[in-house]
């Protein structure tokens, strides 16, 4: 069975699948980069053994490799940046397959900074394109094939897809409580997977302690700049790799964005703030 660990992009996924890669496969909760693997990214060609992917036709996949996981009859946690949506009558996953979901959301004016960043555009206004389009993607071509293609879709659409299902159990975690709140954030978090997983381990606060020391922005990024990181994206058209932990707490709207940009996302995002409590001004 899936465990889904969804998010919009630089919302926190990386830095949730370190942490749980600590907790649950380590045993004493220090951070093991190679352990990282075990929670991979979907989909990816790993998914779809030697089938060659079209362009653009992932959505007719879905189905049969999540079924392959599921009768390997073992818990899988996966990672997703993929909406929670029907393409052509397909299913991204389905009840049958899953037993929660964990989604991490994120300020949406502390995301531009880092999807600019991410993705290479050349401006916020062009960054904020992005996260209003409904149709946005991620992609990249492999061998011929499109196993790693994404329907991300809008920053709002993509969060209320996987937080107004009624289909799954869920625990939505906020960015900025994982930040400010580790330890409680993070405990909730085991709490959650214990149960839908039915563990029946004791929550470990040595473990947890070790899990979130290990898995701070200063760590991971050290561990980027020592080369034993390789998630970075590389923007072909561009020949450009940039750092994938990139500003972590110094991350501030506030600071960072001209006052057009801060003005128009407080406007187009003014429901969206409120429902997660997210400061105003």
């Amino acid at each position: 069975m899936i465990v889904w660990i969804a998010s919009y992009p630089k919302s926190g996924n990386t830095w949730m699948r370190a942490f749980l890669s600590s907790y649950f496969m380590t045993e004493n909760g220090i951070f093991d980069v190679k352990k990282l693997n075990a929670i991979p990214n979907y989909p990816q060609q790993s998914f779809f053994g030697d089938e060659i992917i079209p362009k653009g036709e992932i959505f007719k996949f879905w189905e049969s490799s999540q079924k392959k996981i599921i009768e390997t009859k073992k818990i899988k946690f996966l990672k997703t940046h993929n909406a929670l949506i029907k393409k052509d009558n397909f299913e991204f996953t389905y009840p049958k397959f899953v037993l929660g979901i964990i989604y991490i959301i994120r300020d949406p004016r502390n995301v531009i900074t880092s999807v600019k960043n991410h993705n290479g555009f050349e401006s916020y206004e062009e960054t904020f394109e992005y996260m209003k389009n409904i149709r946005a993607i991620e992609t990249k071509e492999i061998n011929k094939s499109f196993s790693s293609y994404s329907y991300v879709t809008s920053w709002k659409m993509h969060y209320e897809s996987w937080n107004n299902s009624k289909n799954y159990r869920i625990l939505t975690v906020k960015y900025e409580d994982m930040l400010n709140e580790p330890y409680k954030t993070f405990r909730d978090v085991i709490v959650f997977i214990n149960a839908i997983c039915k563990f029946n381990n004791r929550v470990n606060e040595n473990k947890i302690i070790n899990s979130i020391n290990s898995t701070n922005f200063d760590s991971l990024k050290k561990i980027e700049e020592n080369g034993t990181f390789n998630e970075n994206p590389y923007i072909k058209n561009k020949n450009l790799r940039p750092k994938f932990f990139f500003l972590g707490g110094k991350n501030n709207w506030k600071n960072l964005l001209t006052d057009k940009i801060k003005n128009e996302m407080n406007e187009y995002y003014k429901q969206d703030l409120l429902k997660f409590y997210y400061e105003k001004n």
